[in-house]
């Protein structure tokens, strides 16, 4: 059976898609695709649906949440709040899978951030 392998973009509605592109490049290296397509390595992708009453995402209208792989989340969750964007973490949410954290966009779009275990 042929498969998909990877995702290829995620495509979302913002009041100002120039802003937010820029915020998403200097925060988090995610470069839009007019300029050069962002190259991911290689790594585990999660595709996961949940419930339509699930309060994980946040505000009840949310749809959609992006979760982003990284190598030091201590490192990052540092950059980010040196940056003024509140971080949140929780210690429940680490599991034998890896450490969480979760911010938001500056549209309000929850942001999942993931160290996987080696």
């Amino acid at each position: 059976m042929e498969r998909v392998n990877g995702i290829g973009g995620v495509f979302f509605r913002a009041r100002d898609p120039k802003a937010l592109s820029a915020w998403y490049e200097e925060h988090l290296g995610v470069i839009h695709f007019d300029r050069a397509p962002w190259m991911q390595r290689e790594g585990h992708t999660v595709f996961a649906p949940f419930a339509q009453d699930t309060a994980y995402f946040g505000r009840p209208e949310q749809q959609w949440m992006i979760n982003f792989r990284v190598d030091d989340l201590a490192a990052l969750i540092s950059q980010l709040e040196a940056a003024g964007i509140a971080v949140e973490t929780n210690p429940e949410w680490d599991s034998e899978v890896g450490k969480f954290a979760r911010i938001h966009d500056p549209e309000g779009n929850p942001i999942e951030l993931w160290q996987p275990n080696q």
